[in-house]
């Protein structure tokens, strides 16, 4: 896990830098600390919907263990809050505005809002009403859809695509791992740990429909053919694409194990292979928020 940690750390640095290069397009100052301090953010949304969700998927299950996984929403969503006030101190830097001023600046504005909204769905999360965190965490998501949308083409479809698709892909991974941890706890009780495995399983197919759907609509309107391989959007996209068709396969491969074999040990393992790679996915699309728009590429001569 060290490792694995280590090598996001370095791909969230370097990773812009590295798909940039030879692109001609225009070096966004701090982009890998921007790109580290979102991977923070998205993880954290992640968590804290995946912490909501799950309970709904373990509370149907017959002859489940009463023993239930530490929760981390607080720390997650103080975590998020903590990375959205770092990305305002930075865009204060880079632009030389204070921190005041930059609070007046869309994105200074949106990211007030997310750290904001992060810092209530903690207080939700520690009450007694943690499903309270929800309303808090939808406005996280809509702002963050429209920050990630300041295109004068059609900003309003960019940001109900990302909406739906931050929201599956949270879900997808933030449920995955609660599901995991779960299992880890529950594997003196294999029939219970296989189910709530297949519970999530069905689940997932939806949540998968839902990204390939949105994300697909988000690359036809955002990314032209021309620079698929010549821009730093488009080559961060095509590593993601390959992410997710092992993220896939990992998927399909625990599914067809859990519906062969009584023990969930093996589609468990498969499982856990698949949460390292999502993560890899996380910070990936993490940097896609990061690097230029792609068309101003296109239109040069």
């Amino acid at each position: 896990m060290a490792a694995a940690g280590l090598l996001a750390l370095l791909i969230a640095l370097f990773g812009p830098g590295l798909a940039a290069r030879g692109t001609g397009e225009l070096r966004i100052p701090g982009a890998g600390l921007t790109t580290l301090l979102r991977t923070v953010l998205f993880s954290a949304l992640a968590v804290h919907l995946g912490e909501l969700l799950a309970p709904q998927l373990i509370r149907p299950v017959r002859g489940r263990p009463r023993t239930a996984v530490r929760s981390w929403s607080v720390y997650a969503a103080l975590a998020g809050a903590a990375a959205a006030a770092g990305q305002i101190v930075q865009l204060a830097a880079v632009s030389g505005l204070g921190i005041t001023e930059t609070y007046a600046t869309r994105d200074g504005g949106l990211l007030l809002l997310i750290a904001n909204g992060l810092v209530v769905a903690a207080l939700c999360a520690a009450s007694k009403r943690p499903a309270f965190a929800l309303a808090p965490l939808a406005v996280v998501i809509g702002a963050e859809a429209i920050r990630a949308h300041p295109e004068a083409y059609s900003p309003e479809i960019g940001a109900a695509l990302t909406v739906v698709h931050l929201t599956a892909a949270s879900l997808w991974t933030g449920g995955l791992l609660y599901v995991l941890r779960t299992m880890w706890l529950w594997r003196g009780s294999p029939v219970a740990a296989r189910a709530l495995l297949g519970r999530y399983a069905r689940l997932a197919i939806w949540l998968y429909v839902a990204l390939a759907a949105t994300g697909t609509a988000s690359t036809l309107r955002r990314l032209p053919l021309d620079v698929v391989f010549t821009s730093a959007y488009g080559r961060t996209l095509l590593v993601k694409l390959a992410l997710m068709a092992v993220v896939s396969a990992l998927a399909v491969a625990a599914r067809r194990r859990m519906l062969r074999d009584t023990d969930p040990t093996v589609a468990h393992r498969l499982a856990r292979r698949e949460q390292v790679v999502l993560g890899a996915v996380v910070v990936v699309s993490a940097i896609l928020t990061v690097v230029p728009d792609p068309h101003w590429i296109s239109m040069r001569p």
